[in-house]
């Protein structure tokens, strides 16, 4: 990976890592599901009576529109409303690294090295410490719906790395188009049948919550993921997500005062581990291997010839 697309994941990561808080400050004052059918409208409209439809089947963008849109996101905001704290959020949902991975093997005959093998196992063990928390920022229907957000949020990464040549911020925009109709519909049946009225009591603080989950988390954050699932492995870029935590978790601390318990931080903890063992496993490997004899003498011989 070179320089420039470890800056764009990067971005990517201080993006999804932030948006955990904003979303969880943007549902004090609306319901999950109309928050999420909010952050898809302002994107789509009126941006797709100006960008053409991408060089892609139609079936792509509603494969996406449908999993991402309104599957992966109504289950993120819900398990938030239910008793997932922004920051264990940033950490659960992070499944999609082990999910993505392994289906690309799978299901694209993508190569997997030994360190990601082991570092994808040591980050499931830190996931499995999550089930026997008892702390008041996680509950079993929040942890169970995260990682079913997970599961979609990998089914729309393969979808959009099998796509080729496809204008990804152009696509983007048009799959936004898909989520805000059918969340509205859910939001009206299930949360409230006055949405009109909620909305127009709302705040500023709601609509910047809603702006940057439309524009920056989804629009530019999910743009900038498709092309680095398209140039490298699943392997190679997604645990680069296990970062998100690490933001999403400082984040929540400063603005939302939330606090780990210890089960909690040794979860962390070993996930974080998986990820190092998973990005950079052979280098450090490399690193503190120490040469045996053999390998001294083919050096002096090569030197030496």
């Amino acid at each position: 990976m070179n320089v420039k697309d470890i800056a764009l994941v990067l971005l990517v990561i201080v993006i999804w890592g932030a948006n955990f808080t904003v979303i969880k400050i943007g549902l004090e004052e609306i319901p999950p599901v109309l928050f999420s059918a909010l952050r898809f409208a302002i994107v789509a409209i009126p941006a797709v009576f100006f960008i053409p439809f991408p060089k892609t089947s139609i079936w792509n963008v509603l494969g996406v529109g449908v999993f991402l849109g309104v599957i992966k996101f109504s289950l993120l905001f819900i398990s938030m409303d239910v008793g997932v704290g922004a920051g264990l959020a940033s950490l659960l949902l992070q499944a999609q690294v082990v999910f993505t991975i392994v289906l690309s093997v799978i299901i694209f005959k993508e190569e997997i090295k030994k360190n990601q093998f082991v570092g994808i196992v040591i980050a499931v063990l830190g996931f499995s410490m999550f089930f026997f928390s008892k702390e008041a920022s996680l509950t079993i229907l929040g942890l169970i719906l995260i990682l079913f957000a997970a599961l979609f949020w990998t089914i729309s990464n393969l979808i959009m790395k099998k796509m080729k040549n496809v204008d990804l911020l152009h696509f983007m925009v048009w799959v936004s188009l898909v989520p805000p109709l059918p969340l509205a519909i859910l939001s009206y049946f299930m949360e409230t049948n006055d949405p009109l009225s909620l909305l127009l009591d709302t705040s500023m603080q709601l609509w910047l919550a809603v702006v940057y989950t439309g524009f920056i988390s989804t629009l530019l954050a999910f743009a900038i993921w498709g092309y680095l699932l398209k140039t490298y492995t699943a392997a190679t870029v997604t645990p680069f997500a296990l970062l998100i935590p690490v933001v999403g978790m400082f984040v929540s601390s400063v603005f939302l005062n939330e606090k780990l318990g210890l089960i909690e931080i040794i979860g962390s903890t070993t996930v974080m581990l998986g990820l190092i063992v998973c990005v950079l496993g052979n280098r450090l490997i490399k690193y503190f291997k120490v040469p045996n004899e053999n390998e001294n003498e083919n050096e002096n011989l090569i030197k030496n010839s």
